[in-house]
């Protein structure tokens, strides 16, 4: 059975852009996202209205191929900050650890689709908290990501 997702406002837009990835990873491959595929096939929402922008599907699609080359093989230590559902750190490999930050309500939702462990840490926070004293690598360059912060 489906997993029924209610969300409204900015939280929503996760929604959104998980949609984009997996349906251009389905459909022209510019991207390959099996994650965002298999979560997108788990949920009953309407995704209607995400099929008639075009401009947010081509954005969302231009950002994830820039950002999966700057994270690719980079050894450090990522923070994705407002990270929704983003499924980047499925895709990435050789970094330090993984850090997914965005708001509790919206953490809440991931943990649900992506229960994390071992080298990704989910922290339900602001981006406005001091989230840098929760990463404990110390000695380790950080690649921080705000896609989610900047759309």
């Amino acid at each position: 059975m489906a997993e029924k997702i209610k969300l409204t406002g900015v939280p929503e837009t996760m929604l959104q852009t998980i949609y984009a990835r997996a349906k251009e990873s389905k459909g022209r491959g510019a991207i390959h996202d099996s994650k965002a595929e298999e979560i997108i096939s788990s949920l009953d929402y309407d995704f209607s209205l995400a099929d008639k922008d075009a401009a947010m599907h081509s954005g969302v699609i231009a950002r994830t191929i820039v950002l999966d080359k700057l994270a690719k093989n980079s050894g450090a230590v990522v923070v994705n900050i407002a990270c929704g559902l983003d499924t980047r750190c499925y895709r990435m490999k050789g970094y330090a650890h993984w850090y997914n930050l965005d708001l509790p309500e919206t953490m809440e939702v991931r943990e649900k689709l992506l229960p994390e462990d071992g080298a990704i840490s989910q922290l339900a926070m602001s981006a406005m908290d001091d989230w840098g004293e929760m990463i404990s690598e110390r000695d380790t360059p950080v690649l921080v990501i705000i896609e989610g912060l900047t759309m």
